[in-house]
């Protein structure tokens, strides 16, 4: 992949690509993981990881008129992210004309109500865009649940919604603050929660009741 020559400071300033879906799932999720490294696996992150070391493991291929390529090394300086696509197909003239690169992202369970797994796989094509100098307009998603692709088109409102993921994203890491918690239905569906504990810190006690019944005590 041909990626353009960028400096030290602007690679230093890049942001994981999977940081968007943390974000755009729960900013408190994402600061945790990517700046204060906490991470906790349980059953539905261990499904997800065992579904990309299988989609990664595999070797690249060429089939009638598309070439697959496993564990693609990404990086945007528009989104100033970097990262890596599970899959990438480039389907059409495999002597170097008209390929179109079609990014396929694997991921656990069934097709959800947010975006932010469309959200990461558009960022995926923005950097095959940026690298490759074609307009990527679709990829897909492949759900471990479903056993099927669902396949996303890159409309105006994705690539917007992409943008201001990225760079709030990015804000945030820059920052190093780390949201304080709110307590939200998805918190049960997270590995985190048992670090984050939303439940009990969203409304922590007050600093003057506790020293008020220390005191009495």
């Amino acid at each position: 992949m041909a990626a353009a020559i960028i400096d030290s400071e602007t690679e230093d300033a890049l942001i994981p690509l999977s940081a968007l879906q943390h974000y755009l799932f729960c900013p408190r999720q994402c600061a945790l993981i990517h700046l204060e490294q906490l991470w906790a696996e349980d059953a539905a992150t261990a499904e997800g990881r065992l579904l990309h070391e299988q989609a990664d493991s595999g070797r690249s291929e060429t089939r009638p008129g598309v070439r697959i390529a496993r564990s693609v090394a990404l990086r945007s300086v528009a989104l100033r992210v970097t990262g890596k696509a599970d899959v990438v197909e480039f389907h059409g003239n495999q002597l170097g004309k008209d390929v179109r690169p079609f990014p396929v992202e694997y991921k656990r369970g069934k097709p959800k109500a947010h975006r932010a797994d469309e959200v990461q796989l558009c960022a995926q094509a923005i950097c095959l865009e940026e690298a490759f100098g074609v307009t990527v307009p679709e990829g897909a998603l492949f759900y471990g649940e479903t056993r099927r692709r669902q396949r996303v088109a890159f409309d105006d409102d994705l690539r917007a919604l992409t943008g201001r993921t990225a760079a709030a994203a990015g804000a945030m890491i820059v920052s190093e603050v780390t949201p304080a918690p709110v307590h939200m239905p998805g918190c049960r569906r997270c590995s985190l929660e048992a670090l984050c504990q939303p439940s009990r810190l969203e409304k922590p006690p007050s600093v003057a009741r506790w020293l008020a019944v220390r005191l009495e005590k």
